[in-house]
């Protein structure tokens, strides 16, 4: 079955981002330091959800339904409270500055996993701070009242997109290199009782053709069965803009063609969680309705629909 996507948003003045369930609605952010919106399915309204978020790239509620989100341009991760405020997390990795944080998901534990790697982005501010000499995943642990950030990965040099499975076990890591001869692969960690991940399994490789690099997962979520949603691809090179569909192994169980170009992030929504969401480079937010998958339920907003703007 072919999914038809229309667009039900935009196009706004920048490409769209981020983008997460909040229960009733869409959040979705426009780049490069535009807004977070938010569009209600039921009313068919966009309205303006924070203003001034200094570059919001990823967005993910935690389980007592506080906002994360992923500010690359200011080097950091922000919570985003629903009293309007917005407060930095700690962003020193010992002793040092991490990188340009990009896409977040965050655990039954409260543990925020994000990407961190290196950006063309300047910094807003003095540049005080040179990047680390690695891009990993990086995770900010809750202790005693405050977090400690842990290096988690080791191996990989341009991390994108993070997801985790159902009974989180495994995280899914988009390894996104924009260079030619570099790597873009699509990797699944076992994650051990300690935290730590161990050795892991490509899933899925993105090649290069003549025209240049295939764009490799910029975004991804997993539907109710435990299967990969993952946005890739572009005009300039390979098969297109897609959504591609893998099973937990890597296989590759469909592919469907994204209007506009370089789809960003998607996630499940509407009422059932039955139709798909996806930001993208164009500016526009589009959806496919009565695919024939349901989300995984993730973490919802508390106080989502009356947060300050």
């Amino acid at each position: 079955m072919d999914w038809q996507f229309e667009a039900v948003a935009g196009p706004f003045g920048g490409p769209t981002g981020a983008a997460v369930w909040d229960g009733e609605a869409l959040l979705f952010s426009v780049l490069p330091d535009g807004p977070i919106l938010r569009y209600d399915p039921r009313s068919g309204q966009t309205s303006e959800f924070r203003r001034h978020t200094h570059r919001i790239a990823g967005l993910a509620f935690a389980p007592d339904g506080v906002l994360f989100g992923c500010q690359p341009s200011s080097r950091r991760l922000v919570r985003l409270s629903a009293d309007g405020s917005m407060t930095p997390m700690i962003n020193m990795l010992d002793g040092r500055c991490q990188n340009y944080p990009e896409d977040l998901t965050v655990d039954r534990q409260g543990r925020i996993w994000f990407s961190d790697p290196y950006s063309t982005i300047r910094a807003g501010g003095p540049q005080l701070h040179g990047p680390l000499d690695h891009a990993s995943v990086l995770r900010l642990d809750p202790l005693d009242g405050g977090w400690k950030m842990h290096r988690v990965t080791y191996d990989t040099t341009a991390p994108a997109a993070v997801a985790l499975s159902a009974d989180e076990r495994t995280l899914y890591v988009s390894e996104n290199s924009p260079d030619r001869k570099g790597t873009r692969e699509l990797r699944a960690y076992p994650i051990e009782d300690d935290g730590s991940v161990g050795p892991y399994v490509v899933l899925h490789t993105f090649a290069a053709d003549a025209r240049g690099a295939h764009r490799g997962v910029a975004g991804m979520c997993l539907d109710a069965d435990g299967r990969i949603a993952a946005c890739a691809g572009w005009n300039r090179s390979g098969p297109g803009p897609l959504v591609y569909v893998f099973d937990p192994s890597g296989r590759v169980l469909e592919t469907h063609s994204v209007p506009g170009n370089e789809p960003n992030r998607c996630v499940f929504g509407d009422a059932d969680l039955g139709s798909l969401y996806v930001t993208g480079g164009d500016g526009c937010v589009y959806r496919a309705r009565d695919i024939g998958r349901r989300g995984l339920p993730r973490f919802a907003g508390a106080g989502a629909a009356v947060a300050g703007a």
